[in-house]
């Protein structure tokens, strides 16, 4: 039998989906939660709450004191974090399969009574934990409000692509207790959650475990309405946003627009962006970095594609100036390796970029945490979680004559967004 045939799904009265998977490593069971939930469900003047919940889902609940979950999984020697996207919100933890039940009650007791731990101190203490957080990764760091600019100039005011995740300062400084307790009852429901556990317990032992902690959580009695992902217009670029600041060198982000993840399109230009920028065998390693090195060595790594499932997809490509070089002389040098993919490519290309997409993958699934984390995402995104074992299959038929003319028809002037970074100009010391 197959991995992909030993995958187990349920789905609970109240609307839980259940995934099951064998581990590789005996003894460990990695359980992974995605909530349909990210920054996209947010609405203009409260951004940054998807984000701000993955924090306070970890501050105490009903039966949960602050912070005990992750001193429980801790002292069990397990590992456990939680991350924020557009589209999901995302909670796991991985530990002896001896505490599958600890970890099912933990996660089962805060959504069904995180409100009841919530308080005012607790909000106040997790939102200037995430504004600290905004200025640590975003404000305070080189090019790091790259990808807040990127998405301002993909996506217009008031679309749900439109600011990162982080959210603004002012959103945050905004939030009320309970504005935050309607968003977890609006949220946070287990007919909006994938749980996924992967271990080497038999699918109806795992079953029987999750019905005892998850079954009795009702389902949201009311579904919020969903912001509106669709794009009415293209780009219209070149649009561009220039920052001059403190950064060490010239930095150039450039984006385009492209399908939406799951799509063919998006394979093909999956495949493309690893064409251009994935590995040191990559077009704009050879070209800007060996063999003319104008562009600072980052071993491979200028090229990679934002995943959206709802809404156009982003192709970016990113590189930093060598000492001497100007941002312009940069940018013209992407833009025009970029520009000459539409020109064809070689078939030992397109084999090389499937092999580097593919071993990012398998990598990616190599671990249960990572399993778990692959399987969870195909079962919400695509409610077929046998994806994540048969994905690299979607780039095995895709032909160099469809990657040329995706880049034709998407890797133009007027699909292109330019970020760019120049450092400030040195000040001349005066004449004595």
């Amino acid at each position: 039998m197959g991995a992909a045939e030993r995958i187990g799904q349920f789905t609970l009265d109240n609307g839980l989906r259940l995934v099951t998977a064998p581990a590789s490593t005996g003894q460990v069971a990695a359980v992974n939660l995605w909530y349909g939930v990210g920054s996209r469900h947010e609405v203009p003047g409260r951004t940054g709450f998807a984000h701000l919940f993955e924090h306070l889902m970890f501050q105490g609940s009903g039966n949960v004191a602050k912070a005990e979950h992750f001193d429980v999984v801790e002292r069990l020697g397990g590992d456990i974090n939680a991350s924020t996207s557009t589209d999901r919100t995302n909670y796991f933890e991985t530990v002896p399969t001896h505490a599958l039940d600890l970890i099912l009650w933990l996660e089962a007791d805060r959504l069904a009574s995180l409100r009841e731990g919530m308080t005012q101190e607790v909000l106040d203490n997790q939102r200037d934990v995430v504004k600290n957080e905004r200025r640590q990764r975003y404000d305070n760091q080189p090019y790091g409000t790259a990808l807040e600019r990127i998405l301002r100039l993909a996506y217009p005011e008031g679309h749900p692509y439109h600011h990162p995740t982080i959210g603004s300062m002012a959103d945050l400084d905004d939030a009320d207790l309970d504005y935050v307790k309607s968003f977890h009852k609006a949220h946070y429901g287990p007919d909006n959650c994938v749980l996924t556990v992967v271990s080497d317990l038999d699918p109806e032992d795992v079953l029987a475990r999750v019905e005892k902690f998850f079954g009795a959580i009702p389902a949201r009695d009311a579904l919020p309405e969903t912001p509106d992902a669709s794009l009415n217009s293209p780009l219209g670029g070149p649009v561009r946003d220039a920052v001059t600041e403190t950064v060490p060198a010239p930095g150039v982000f450039i984006g385009f627009r492209v399908p939406a993840y799951g799509t063919r399109e998006f394979d093909v230009l999956h495949l493309a962006s690893a064409v251009l920028g994935q590995g040191q065998g990559s077009r704009l390693y050879r070209d800007l970095v060996v063999d003319r090195p104008i562009a600072a060595d980052d071993g491979g790594a200028a090229a990679d594609i934002l995943p959206f499932r709802y809404t156009d997809s982003l192709l970016l490509v990113n590189m930093l100036a060598r000492e001497g070089v100007s941002g312009d002389e940069l940018e013209q040098a992407v833009r025009r390796t970029v520009a000459e993919l539409a020109g064809g490519v070689t078939e030992e290309e397109l084999d090389r970029a499937r092999a580097v997409l593919e071993l990012d993958h398998l990598q990616s699934i190599s671990g249960p945490s990572g399993l778990a984390d692959s399987l969870s995402s195909c079962a919400q995104l695509f409610d077929d979680p046998a994806l994540a074992y048969t994905w690299p299959d979607r780039w095995s038929d895709i032909t160099a004559e469809e990657v040329r003319a995706a880049a034709e028809r998407l890797l133009v002037d007027d699909n292109v967004l330019v970020v760019r970074f120049d450092p400030e100009a040195a000040e001349v010391p005066a004449a004595p």
